[in-house]
């Protein structure tokens, strides 16, 4: 059968993300204002530069002629293949995402959402967090997933509490020493 005619679904379900980008079902795609921006402008980025350029260079190849050993347009196929998956992904993401603003928090001393916390561990080492959406995770920057085993362990707890959590390494207790709600830059 010609490929024209086959529909190819590599990587287009939320089957294919990692653990980490999967969402629970029935649960709601928790997002900063600052990420949703992000998410945003890298839609508008494929959507408006750099898909018609790709789909300039797929023209531009095709016309060439033999199709089946000219590497422009056989990259470029893949390459809009990619872009497109992309598009997919960050429309659906964007569609299902409930923005959430950690400044609406206020001075509040218990954990939730967009909430930059400090923990100390039995040896007093301090480290600090912030919660956001799956989307916006860094972790060498400190921005853990709501979702995580960590993130799910400080969610409604305050400061001076202390909080057990199945991490990793094993079973792990952290002091709050702090919680505070600030606005985060993606």
């Amino acid at each position: 059968m010609n490929k024209a005619f086959v529909r190819e679904t590599e990587g287009d379900e939320d089957e294919e993300l990692s653990p980490s980008l999967k969402l629970p079902p029935g649960t709601r795609n928790y997002i900063t204002p600052a990420g949703h921006a992000r998410l945003k402008a890298e839609l508008e980025h494929l959507v408006k530069r750099e898909r018609p350029h790709v789909v300039e260079i797929v023209a531009w190849a095709a016309s060439n002629g033999d199709r089946s050993e000219n590497g422009d347009y056989i990259y470029g196929k893949r390459r809009l293949r990619e872009i497109d998956r992309r598009i997919r992904f960050l429309t659906k993401r964007l569609d299902i995402a409930e923005v959430v603003d950690p400044l609406r928090q206020g001075d509040n001393d218990q954990v939730f959402f967009g909430a930059t916390v400090t923990v100390a561990d039995n040896e007093g080492l301090e480290n600090t967090y912030t919660i956001v959406g799956v989307d916006e995770t860094d972790v060498s920057c400190g921005l853990i997933s709501w979702i995580s085993p960590l993130a799910r362990a400080l969610i409604k707890a305050r400061e001076g509490d202390q909080i057990r959590f199945q991490s990793p390494l094993g079973v792990r207790e952290l002091d709050i020493v702090e919680v505070v709600y600030r606005t985060i830059v993606a």
